[in-house]
């Protein structure tokens, strides 16, 4: 089957031209673990559950047709209404089951996963369940940040559940508004799901890190925050973390 046709991926066949296929992140940690992996940079794995299936998920269920309708008429500055709305959308695509071809293909490669990393348990071990949007960072646009990321889930239902999740945050209020205000059509974008091994951040710390000062422009410094704990603390504002610049040259 044609890469672009499959549902599900792992991130060792994914790189940084597969943005159209599975998003700016996976196609960036699909691309990390590539030529990283090699240099001994361990990037955690697991496989991608691609915009196509998301595609396919809202055509042959119907749920294309419904926010469609939902969105009719929508004054992003009314919102209240923007609230009402989008509510309606992540309820319907969350409680609605995937077409069994996309479910059987997602439960496969987790049990294959979960396997690798379990001692042969098919439906143990923990991931981290991200979006991934195919318009994440375009000149004049960026949507980083505008959508959900899970955390320590486990069990292929659970995982199936959380994708679902996941999918329905494209339709969070604010990436709707942003959506509108940037005039971007709302099917034009579409969005992939990483499901990637969690790492114990208890056993030590995580962070972010920018390769250069986000604040100046300047070119010749590596820009860290780090704290103990979950990154995603620190991505969304959540605690304070410890800031290090380092100055390349030396």
């Amino acid at each position: 089957m044609r890469k672009d046709k499959k549902f599900t991926l792992l991130f060792e066949e994914v790189g940084i031209k597969d943005v159209a296929l599975v998003g700016g992140k996976n196609a960036s940690l699909g691309e990390m673990i590539r030529e990283l992996g090699v240099q001994g940079i361990r990037v955690p794995t697991g496989f991608v559950v691609t915009a196509e299936a998301y595609r396919h998920f809202l055509h042959e269920t119907g749920l294309q047709k419904k926010i469609k309708d939902t969105l009719q008429g929508l004054d992003t500055k009314n919102i209240r209404d923007l609230a009402s709305r989008g509510r309606i959308i992540r309820d319907a695509i969350i409680k609605t089951e995937m077409p069994e071809e996309i479910q059987k293909e997602i439960l496969e490669a987790y049990a294959k996963f979960s396997k690798k990393f379990s001692k042969g348990k098919t439906d143990s071990v923990d991931v981290a369940v991200r979006s991934s949007a195919t318009a994440e960072d375009l000149p004049g646009a960026s949507f980083a940040g505008e959508h959900e990321t899970y955390l320590n889930i486990r069990g292929g239902e659970e995982v199936l559940r959380a994708v679902r999740a996941a999918m329905a945050s494209l339709f969070n209020d604010r990436a709707i508004s942003y959506r509108v205000d940037k005039g971007f059509d709302h099917f034009k974008v579409a969005l992939s799901v990483g499901v990637q091994k969690m790492v114990r951040s208890d056993k030590g710390c995580s962070g972010v890190m920018f390769t250069l000062d986000t604040e100046s422009g300047f070119k010749d410094v590596v820009l860290i925050n780090g704290a103990w704990g979950l990154g995603e603390l620190i991505v969304q504002g959540e605690v304070t973390p410890d800031e290090f610049l380092v100055f390349k040259p030396t």
